[in-house]
């Protein structure tokens, strides 16, 4: 019985420490550092010259914790899009960059 909680505590223990660690990186863009940004949190971190893709490692994680409430919450919230470059205006809209 106590080989059985301890490899219960074990497993809760790993994914409670996990799922504090977001799957998207800081980018330094020309001297400037860009962080992650989600939904709640769009208006004051999104920046209208950087190309931004989605963290589907959040997402897949907001999935497996749904039932946690705070991890969706995290990862939806705050941790859902990461920079990747700045956006080539010389591109037609909708032009997809290689």
């Amino acid at each position: 019985m106590k080989v059985k909680m301890f490899v219960i505590f074990l497993i809760f223990l790993f994914v409670a420490t996990t799922s504090l660690y977001g799957c998207g990186d800081r980018k330094t863009i020309d001297g400037v550092t860009y962080g992650t940004y989600g939904l709640l949190n769009e208006g004051s971190k999104r920046n209208e010259n950087i190309e931004y893709e989605v963290i589907w490692g959040n997402v897949v994680w907001s999935v497996i914790l749904i039932e946690t409430i705070v991890a969706p919450i995290y990862f939806l919230g705050f941790s859902l899009f990461e920079p990747v470059g700045k956006i080539d205006h010389s591109l037609p809209k909708g032009a997809v960059r290689d």
